[in-house]
């Protein structure tokens, strides 16, 4: 045993580095370098750390980090309005296109259909809303009357008060990302594709009063359809969301820091007021050929009610009372809610904004006349040339 003593001593003298963890040079003692050598902390790191190697549950965090993500997910800095402002006083009628119908001084003369002093003639693309006051059911059949006294024959569906939802939100902070409202029901799924071994994870669907609304990190277009990350690993197909991407800068032109921003690609709307995001919401804008048209506009009318109708003797007139909080911006284009629209999301309009009821109240109680409606197209398909346009409306 001393033997073998004398022995480590001996080649401790003749290298001093045998056993042990440092080197000498000129006195000054090296430390080791352990790069690697232990698993860093569960985080992300997006500058790769010397004292440790980010892997396992780091690893993941930091893709995700990379791409704006953190787990779990930061909420967006939103809430609700009052649903109040979604409801309408009214009762409404639905009037059967087929039949149309007119308005008539009297109860008799209705019954009768003699004297009419307005005729909804029948059309295939019509579209009939009317106002009434009292629903009249008789032994001859059922009448309505009318707020300017006049009757009208009981031919298409009594709607009473109508209850729409009310997706938009109020933004108490600019978002740092994107975000969506999921206006028709889609699969999330694991890849950005749907074939069929890419079984979905879940469905999000509107349900009630609002709209799902999702963040929106990442966008890719393949094979000519665009999906958008939503979440680790989750992508939406984007024809069933409309997403608002944040942008603070106001529109050249816009000389009073308010302007709502309509995105004619994504059927989205932004309000912004002294740089900041401050409300959001799905719309549905003009369908070809009768689109929104894209540019900057001051709103130049305001009103509460308004009756609206198309041109007639055309094949789509149309004749819509009450419509509720009309903002006009361009010639007879307008901001309003659209009571008889069962889902927006999608162009279907004529060349108006349409939007739910609660929507169209929130911004009729935010907005002045003269303040700016910055109508926009990033894919450029929508016409800019102000000869293709003529007055538009509903």
């Amino acid at each position: 045993m001393k033997q073998l003593f004398s022995l480590i001593a001996i080649l401790t003298l003749l290298h001093p580095g045998f056993m042990s963890p440092t080197s000498f040079s000129d006195g000054i003692i090296a430390p080791e370098n352990n790069s690697g050598a232990v698993l860093c902390p569960p985080a992300a790191y997006l500058q790769t750390p010397a004292e440790c190697a980010p892997l396992g549950p780091s690893q993941y965090l930091t893709s995700i980090a990379r791409q704006g993500m953190s787990f779990p997910l930061r909420p967006l800095p939103i809430s609700h309005p009052e649903f109040a402002l979604n409801e309408l006083p009214y009762h409404y009628y639905r009037i059967d296109k087929n039949t149309g119908t007119g308005f008539y001084p009297s109860i008799e003369a209705a019954r009768e259909r003699k004297g009419a002093t307005v005729i909804l003639p029948p059309g295939s693309g019509a579209f009939y809303y009317v106002v009434y006051d009292q629903r009249l059911d008789t032994n001859k059949g059922t009448f309505f009357q009318l707020p300017s006294g006049a009757f009208m024959p009981g031919e298409g569906e009594d709607i009473r008060s109508i209850t729409t939802p009310f997706p938009g939100i109020e933004v108490h902070n600019t978002p740092p990302t994107a975000f969506g409202f999921i206006f028709s029901a889609t699969d999330v799924r694991r890849e950005p594709n749907e074939m069929a071994y890419n079984t979905p994870i879940r469905q999000l669907q509107p349900e009630g009063k609002y709209y799902p609304i999702v963040q929106v990190f990442s966008t890719e277009i393949i094979e000519g359809t665009t999906w958008h990350l939503i979440g680790p690993d989750e992508w939406v197909v984007g024809r069933d969301i409309a997403v608002v991407t944040p942008n603070t800068t106001p529109p050249d032109g816009v000389t009073n820091g308010r302007w709502i921003d309509v995105n004619l690609e994504e059927q989205s709307l932004a309000v912004y007021e002294n740089s900041q995001m401050v409300y959001a919401t799905v719309v549905a804008t003009g369908l070809d050929p009768l689109f929104t048209k894209p540019g900057l506009f001051p709103i130049y009318k305001k009103k509460e009610l308004e009756t609206m109708q198309g041109e007639r003797g055309t094949p789509n007139y149309y004749y819509l009372e009450n419509v509720p909080w009309t903002m006009y911006f361009d010639k007879a284009r307008a901001l309003h809610g659209a009571y008889w629209r069962a889902r927006l999301g999608y162009p279907q309009s004529h060349g108006c904004v349409n939007l739910y009821p609660g929507d169209a109240h929130w911004l009729f109680n935010w907005a002045n006349e003269g303040d700016w409606v910055y109508v926009h197209d990033p894919s450029g398909q929508t016409p800019t040339d102000p000869s293709y346009y003529g007055d538009g409306g509903a």
